[in-house]
């Protein structure tokens, strides 16, 4: 095949597949990952989110949809619903059908909040399938953990242009201190790629989930003095900020 002016097209290999350590000698090559997507509300007056949550709940629980319901501690009539699945048409097809059972009468999206990633691999992930659908999972729907923190960011052009080595530096400094923040269980993570996925052209869905809000504070204020951050990042936000009330573990 030829390409434009009849030079000849180039010739790549593409290959979607996520990629961890090696494993007893043998390359962890998945075809498989996690999406998930956040979607903000507000409840429409004369209605409340004790009303509310228990509405959108049931209408997901019914359709096997995993999800969570975070009230909004910046809106008082605001709810964040989080639902995740291997297959993104089930946010189509059961998601988007669960809402319209509860109505427009009564919740209002507040689309500029909207939120929608997928997980994805490093390449230094030991255990692939864990990291990519099991653990952001287990960590949005741990009892334990019931503050979120949830806000996308976009890097700057410049940092695809560092040399590898340099930008493996920047980010082990990045995850260093998240890692630091689990271990003490004050802050676990998940993130999100959202290239393309996102309205305002996003590049990454951050969610810090934690016991207590201000740890997950903390390590965003801990973040902003790394060189990512302080270099690199040119957006951040919206932050929404909630608390679980309602958990569903879906299929």
């Amino acid at each position: 095949m030829s390409g434009a002016h009849g030079h000849p097209a180039p010739s790549f290999d593409v290959d979607v597949s996520e990629r961890g350590a090696p494993r007893d000698g043998a390359p962890q090559t998945m075809n498989r990952r996690l999406f998930m997507q956040l979607l903000a509300f507000e409840a429409t007056p004369g209605n409340t989110t004790a009303k509310v949550v228990p509405a959108v709940g049931d209408a997901l629980a019914r359709r096997s949809v995993a999800s969570v319901i975070y009230a909004d501690a910046n809106h008082p009539s605001g709810i964040g619903v989080l639902t995740f699945s291997e297959d993104p048409a089930t946010f189509v097809k059961r998601v988007r059908p669960a809402l319209e059972e509860v109505g427009n009468a009564v919740l209002r999206l507040r689309p500029e909040m909207t939120m929608l990633g997928r997980t994805y691999s490093t390449g230094y992930e030991a255990d692939l399938e864990y990291w990519l659908l099991r653990r952001p999972r287990e960590t949005a729907l741990n009892e334990s953990w019931s503050w979120a923190v949830w806000y996308p960011l976009r890097r700057s052009g410049a940092f695809e242009r560092l040399d590898p080595h340099e930008k493996g530096a920047i980010m082990r400094e990045h995850g260093d201190i998240g890692k630091a923040y689990g271990a003490a269980d004050l802050a676990h993570d998940i993130r999100l790629a959202c290239h393309g996925l996102d309205v305002n052209d996003n590049e990454f869905v951050i969610g810090l989930i934690g016991k207590e809000l201000h740890p997950l504070s903390h390590v965003v204020q801990a973040m902003r003095k790394t060189r990512q951050t302080s270099e690199f990042i040119v957006q951040m936000g919206p932050f929404f900020v909630g608390q679980a009330v309602h958990r569903t573990a879906g299929e």
